[in-house]
């Protein structure tokens, strides 16, 4: 009997169809929900799915519920639920609970994730070091937190997606300015970190088993590319430091994620830092229970010389599908952006680095300003080389 997988919006971002394409190919029923009309759908996506269901709105949770409801109508009890996107995790888990679908985390589950705040007991029940924090109130009581660690401090939304609405105060005029603002939603103010973030990035299988994994180098804060509009650079690794293999699994252990991908984040701290550690120390920065940001899946895919998209439903459908690998390669995101003037243009890209490059498109507008508007993703199998690509493409016309 065929099982029943219901994804949510999988037309963003666009390679998002091989999630029901995966699950499809091995037996499965893919279910699929979306506001894209049928006929706008790529050919790939009408193919990836068993059943589309277009509503008008994907934040219309009455809407969601009656199609969820339609598909259980018509094929049977659904066997899983996913979006695999930070924007939906909370509904999906409204939509486990409300149909019973026993795989996945259900609405109490998904609190442990989704706020900054409550994330840090699960760093430090495994001694992985967090940053101070508070959840803001009022002025008195954020002079009282920067009296005691100092500024710069970073100030992000408790509850928020990626580095959206995140910067860094530096002053007590920009103290005072934050509070003027009216947010509209609960920010938890952290102690800067001085460091660049590192991931460790995977699956976990439905016993909180680690099937897969791997991790990307981000040399500058995704914080500050969205709010200085800069380019986006990023790559995996093909080793996973050893400190980081360690500290990661043990925070997955701590989650107890099952039946996920996860992305975590940590600083590698570039200097001394008091209470945290020492420099080249790691420390916990924020867990994200889904696969990271814009194409990395797919960077995942041409790094190693697989298919994480068939990892997942196999995991999913069979609760099977460790992966092991010896990373052949590094690859590489190049987030270029419209503002500038680049000296090389596609085509000598593509004359100098043609057999590295796996994709080069654009990006869609709603990612666009933490990832870049135009992008080159590429392998090596040096850092070295990584490098020396990302200069070429990034090579301003005059410099």
């Amino acid at each position: 009997m065929s099982k029943n997988f219901v994804f949510i919006s999988p037309t963003f971002p666009k390679t998002y169809y091989q999630f029901p394409k995966a699950w499809k190919e091995i037996g499965g029923t893919s279910l699929c929900i979306g506001e894209d009309s049928w006929d706008s759908l790529s050919q790939e996506m009408k193919d990836a799915c068993s059943e589309y269901y277009q509503v008008r709105s994907l934040q219309d949770y009455d809407e969601v519920y009656r199609a969820v409801a339609w598909f259980a109508h018509k094929h049977g009890k659904i066997d899983w639920l996913e979006s695999n996107n930070e924007f939906w995790l909370e509904q999906d888990a409204r939509l486990r609970t409300d149909f019973n679908i026993t795989s996945g985390d259900k609405s109490e589950d998904v609190q442990r994730y989704k706020f900054k705040s409550n994330m840090k007991a699960y760093y430090e029940k495994v001694n992985v070091p967090v940053a101070r924090y508070h959840l803001t109130t009022t002025l008195e009581e954020g002079k009282k937190f920067i009296a005691e660690v100092g500024y710069p401090v970073i100030v992000k939304p408790d509850n928020g997606v990626g580095a959206n609405a995140t910067w860094k105060i530096k002053d007590d005029a920009g103290l005072e300015d934050f509070y003027k603002q009216d947010l509209g939603t609960q920010y938890i103010m952290e102690e800067f970190v001085p460091g660049y973030i590192v991931s460790f990035d995977g699956i976990a299988d439905q016993d909180n088993n680690i099937i897969f994994k791997t991790s990307h180098t981000f040399p500058e804060p995704v914080m500050d590319i969205v709010n200085s509009k800069d380019e986006c650079f990023y790559w995996s690794e093909r080793v996973i430091p050893e400190d980081l293999d360690k500290m990661g699994s043990d925070v997955i252990h701590s989650f107890n994620i099952r039946g996920r991908f996860f992305h975590t984040e940590y600083f590698r701290l570039t200097e001394d830092k008091p209470g945290l550690g020492k420099k080249g120390g790691l420390v916990g920065l924020e867990v994200n229970m889904r696969p990271p940001g814009g194409y990395t899946p797919d960077m995942m895919n041409f790094a190693n010389d697989i298919n994480v998209f068939q990892i997942y439903a196999n995991m999913a459908m069979f609760n099977e599908g460790r992966y092991e690998t010896d990373r052949p390669y590094h690859a590489v995101y190049c987030g270029k952006r419209d503002k500038f003037t680049y000296k090389n243009d596609p085509a000598a890209v593509y004359e100098k680095y043609g057999s590295h490059i796996m994709v080069h498109d654009r990006m869609p507008e709603l990612l666009g300003e933490a990832m870049g508007n135009e992008f080159y993703l590429a392998r090596f199998e040096t850092v070295e080389e990584v490098k020396e690509f990302s200069n070429f493409v990034y090579e301003k016309a005059g410099e």
